[in-house]
């Protein structure tokens, strides 16, 4: 009991010690992980746990899977990734990887999406080792959740292939502690216009790929419209449709030349498990149908290169089964809701079947922000909530 008490003591200050030392590591999605990951590692060796590492084809990322408790038994996971988003061109008012304590706030890149989540994961090992579980407790700690859950996706054919099937999945994704149970899926495209160039004093010799761009940007931008008044709606939803747009686009070269290369890239983001892919692949089929041809008629060598981009499935865990009840209990509430925002979460269900819910401290209005920040209270809770999952795990 006075161990117990000792430890819950100290708990914010180690919480606030290994934020400090994750958001230190530049973790940004085009740069290397593995520093953060010889860090935890490390970390983990100091209480006897070693972690599998699983390493990328290019050797420069690693995603690690951990287990306390017994390795012969199904266990609950808790999930995060170690990736952040860039800080260019965004203004800080201190250097975004050292992190900044004021009036209760955390500041640093990461502390929300999601450092803060993994820092409070870290800081609770002392008490899972201590608990004598029954049930295990994995941390699976990913790389480049940002750029389309890449580095998840190699650790869930291993989970798969150890053949023991975790029984649940929380990813500590920022929801201000509140359980979700459901988020939108997204698919993306690039869409890449092969024109002909020409001087634009002859333009109609030419094959204009900005133009023939255009009507693909003006039929996206109709079925989105569609979308947003016609097709299926979900209360539990922020925005309670699915949604289309085109997001960047890129071609020319002069103001007096004909345009030969143009690039779209546009997303949706659906309410349905496969729903996204499923609108843009409508797209792509009209593109085809469409604009395509009327550009090959002006030049037999023109066209459009369609390409994926970023591809996940929305989840929809049902509120009544085992792992939504058990999220509440730990999480002290009885609600729950859906994002329109992606996680790993539908990974663990669509390529591992293990039931899936996000739940974690700060909030998504924080999340890639200048002057990002996590508030200590949420920790906090967080840590409350990982202390009553380890007390159901050594029933």
């Amino acid at each position: 009991m006075q161990t117990n008490l000792i430890m819950q003591t100290q708990r914010p200050d180690r919480i606030r010690k290994l934020l400090a030392d994750l958001v230190g590591f530049d973790t940004v999605s085009d740069r290397s992980n593995l520093p953060l990951i010889d860090y935890v590692e490390k970390y983990l060796a100091s209480f006897g746990i070693s972690g599998q590492r699983i390493v990328d084809e290019t050797g420069q990322k690693a995603a690690l899977w951990v287990t306390i408790g017994p390795e012969d038994k199904a266990g609950l996971v808790l999930s995060g990734h170690t990736d952040v988003v860039p800080v260019a061109g965004q203004v800080w008012t201190h250097n975004p990887f050292e992190l900044v304590e004021r009036d209760g706030r955390l500041y640093g890149r990461g502390t929300t999406d999601m450092k803060g989540f993994v820092a409070v994961c870290l800081a609770m090992v002392p008490e899972m080792v201590a608990a004598d579980l029954i049930t295990p407790i994995h941390l699976a700690i990913s790389y480049d959740e940002e750029i389309g859950c890449v580095g998840v996706r190699p650790m869930l054919h291993e989970i798969v292939h150890q053949g023991i099937k975790p029984l649940g999945c929380f990813v500590g994704e920022p929801t201000q502690m509140q359980v979700i149970v459901g988020h939108k899926g997204k698919h993306g495209v690039r869409a890449t216009f092969r024109g002909l160039a020409r001087h634009s004093s002859i333009a109609p010799d030419g094959v204009n790929a900005i133009e023939y761009a255009a009507d693909l940007i003006t039929e996206i931008r109709r079925r989105a419209a569609l979308l947003a008044t016609q097709a299926e709606r979900n209360s539990l939803y922020d925005v309670p449709h699915s949604t289309l747009l085109s997001s960047t686009v890129h071609g020319g070269a002069a103001l007096n030349i004909v345009p030969d290369h143009c690039a779209v890239e546009f997303e949706c983001r659906g309410i349905g498990i496969s729903e996204s892919k499923q609108v843009t692949d409508a797209i792509i089929v009209w593109a085809r149908a469409e604009i395509e041809p009327a550009m090959r008629k002006r030049h037999p060598e023109c066209g459009i290169d369609f390409e994926e981009i970023l591809d996940y499935p929305a989840l929809d865990t049902p509120a009544d089964t085992t792992i939504v009840t058990l999220a509440k209990q730990l999480a002290g509430r009885n609600d729950h809701a859906k994002v329109a925002f992606g996680t790993e979460a539908s990974l663990f269900v669509s390529m591992a079947g293990v039931p899936s819910v996000v739940v974690g401290p700060g909030g998504i209005a924080q999340a890639h922000t200048p002057d990002e920040f996590v508030e200590m209270s949420q920790l906090e809770s967080c840590a409350g909530f990982v202390e009553r999952l380890i007390a159901h795990c050594a029933k």
